[in-house]
C-alpha cells in the first residue's frame, strides 16, 4: 500500500495542475482518508475499552452531547472516519468523469417502458466502467423516482454466461425457492443459480415483467450485475475497480457501494431521473452494500436494504454465537474477509470493543428515509439484531425531527427478495418521498419470540 504522504502528494500535484477548487478539495479529502487508512489516528482493537452498550451516535468524540445541526454535521464526519477505518475501508473520492454510452435501446412491456443498455465509463484515463440496464416508463413527459439496484443476475441485455447467484433480482415471486437459505458461498457461484432464472433475467423483456408493478406505480429503475464492480471472491483485488486505486484498503462491500454512487453520477445528467428521489436497494450482501452507499452518499434520497443481516442492519453485538445466534462477526470475517477492510477481524472474540456498531450506518442515513425489509424465517439474519440497531439509531431520527423516516417490514418466509418486500418498499417510498397515503405503518416489530 502507498504511504499516506505519497498518495496525498500525488493528488496535490493533480490539484495544482488543474487549478480547480474541486481538485484541491479532493486532495484534502484523500489526505484525511489515507491518514485514517494508515492507522495514524485510530487505536487497534486491543487498545480500545470494552463497551457492551451500543455506542451512542449522538455523543461527540470529545464526550459532549450533540445539541444542534452543526454538531451533528461534525459528528457525522467523525462516524464516517471510524467506519471507514474499522469496517468498510476507505473509498476513493468521486472520479468526476462519469459518462454514459448507449449501447442498445428499445421499448418493452408492449411499449409502456423504454429500455436502454448503457456503459458507464470513468476513473483514471476513463479506464473503468460497467454496463447498466435502464428501465423508464413511457407514460408522461416527466422525471421519475428512480431505484438503483445492483443485482445477482446478469445485466439485462447482456450475455448470461457464467451467471452469478440468483438470490436478489427483481420481483421474485414469494413462493419461489431462494437459491440458498443463508449467505451464498463465493467459491462456486454457478451452483447458486435457480435453473433458467439467470438466463431469463438477461432478457430485457422478461426482466421488465419482473418490475411491472414498479413501473405501474411511477418508478424507474437502473439495475446491473454487481460483480462488474469487484468480483465476489477471495482474490477480488485484481478485479473491478480495485486495480485503479491501489492506495486504498476498501473491501468488496465498499466497492459495490461506490459503484452505486457512480450510477447516481450518471443519473445527475439524465432528465428522466428525479434527482431528489433516488433510491438505493439491494438484497443480502448487496443489502449491506446498499446500506453503506446510503450512509456515505447523501444523494440517495431513500435507502432500502433487504435481508442484509450481519454487517448490514443487524448489530454485531447481537449477532453470532452467544450473542443471539445466526452469523456473527467472527463467522463473517472468516468466510468473507474480502468484503470489508482487514481491521474488522481484530474484533473477533472481542466484539464489545467495537467503537461503533451497524446502527451508525443507519443513523448516517438520517434524516433521509430508510426501510429495512426482513423475513421471519431468514436463516442468515437475526431479527433481534436488526431491532437493536433500530432502537439505537432511532434517537438520531428523533433528534432531527423525522422519527417516521425510519421503517422496518417483516414478512413470513426465508432469505429472498420477494414481491412482499417490494410492495413494502414502494409503499414506504410513496409515503416518505411522494406524500402519498399507504395503508401500512412501518414502525412496528414482531413479538420478541418471533425475532431470532
Amino acid at each position: 500500500m502507498k504511504s499516506a504522504a505519497s498518495h496525498w502528494l500525488a493528488v496535490v500535484i493533480v490539484a495544482i495542475a488543474t487549478g480547480t477548487e474541486e481538485a484541491v478539495a479532493q486532495a484534502e479529502t484523500v489526505h484525511a482518508a489515507t491518514n485514517t487508512v494508515q492507522g495514524l489516528s485510530m487505536p487497534e482493537a486491543q487498545d480500545l475499552p470494552s463497551r457492551p452498550d451500543m455506542p451512542d451516535p449522538l455523543v461527540l468524540d470529545s464526550g459532549g452531547k450533540v445539541v444542534d445541526a452543526g454538531q451533528w454535521k461534525a459528528r457525522r464526519e467523525q462516524m464516517k472516519r471510524v467506519l471507514a477505518h474499522y469496517l468498510t475501508g476507505t473509498m476513493p473520492p468521486p472520479p468526476g468523469n462519469v459518462i454514459g454510452h448507449e449501447l442498445a435501446s428499445r421499448t418493452v412491456l408492449h411499449g409502456t417502458v423504454n429500455f436502454r443498455r448503457v456503459r458507464l465509463t470513468f476513473g483514471p484515463g476513463n479506464s473503468l466502467g460497467f454496463e447498466v440496464a435502464v428501465f423508464v416508463p413511457t407514460a408522461g413527459d416527466k422525471s421519475f423516482p428512480t431505484f438503483i439496484q445492483p443485482s445477482f443476475y446478469p445485466t439485462p441485455g447482456s450475455q448470461p454466461s457464467n451467471a452469478p447467484p440468483a438470490t436478489g433480482a427483481g420481483m421474485q415471486p414469494s413462493n419461489a425457492a431462494p437459491a440458498n437459505a443463508a449467505e451464498p458461498s463465493t467459491n462456486n457461484l454457478s451452483t447458486q443459480t435457480v435453473p433458467g432464472r439467470a438466463a431469463n433475467m438477461a432478457d430485457p423483456d422478461i426482466a421488465a415483467k419482473s418490475y411491472a408493478e414498479l413501473f405501474r406505480r411511477g418508478y424507474a429503475i437502473v439495475t446491473y450485475n454487481y460483480q462488474q464492480c469487484g468480483a465476489d471472491k477471495a482474490d477480488c483485488r485484481g478485479t473491478g475497480f480495485f486495480p485503479a486505486y491501489p492506495g486504498y484498503d476498501w473491501g468488496d462491500l465498499a466497492a459495490w457501494a461506490w459503484g452505486m454512487s457512480r450510477v447516481v453520477d450518471y443519473l445527475q445528467t439524465q432528465p428522466f431521473a428525479d434527482k431528489t428521489r433516488l433510491i438505493a436497494v439491494g438484497h443480502s450482501r448487496l443489502g449491506k452494500a446498499t446500506l453503506i452507499a446510503g450512509a456515505f452518499d447523501e444523494r440517495f434520497a431513500m435507502v432500502a436494504p433487504v435481508g442484509s443481516g450481519c454487517a448490514g442492519t443487524g448489530a454485531f453485538r447481537f449477532n453470532g454465537d452467544l450473542r443471539g445466534g445466526k452469523q456473527g462477526l467472527e463467522d463473517f470475517t472468516r468466510r468473507f474477509p474480502q468484503q470489508v477492510c482487514p481491521r474488522l477481524a481484530q474484533f473477533s472474540g472481542q466484539v464489545d470493543k467495537l467503537p461503533f456498531d451497524q446502527h451508525w450506518l443507519i443513523a448516517l442515513v438520517a434524516p433521509r428515509p430508510l426501510i429495512s425489509a426482513e423475513a421471519l424465517a431468514d436463516t442468515a439474519c437475526n431479527g433481534n439484531a436488526v431491532k437493536q440497531s433500530f432502537i439505537a439509531a432511532k434517537p438520531v431520527y428523533e433528534f432531527l425531527g423525522v422519527p417516521d423516516h425510519l421503517g422496518v417490514h417483516f414478512r413470513p418466509g426465508g432469505h429472498a427478495f420477494t414481491e412482499d418486500d417490494w410492495e413494502a418498499i414502494l409503499d414506504f417510498a410513496d409515503q416518505r418521498l411522494r406524500g402519498l397515503a399507504a395503508a401500512e405503518s412501518f414502525d412496528r416489530f414482531p413479538p420478541p419470540e418471533q425475532l431470532h
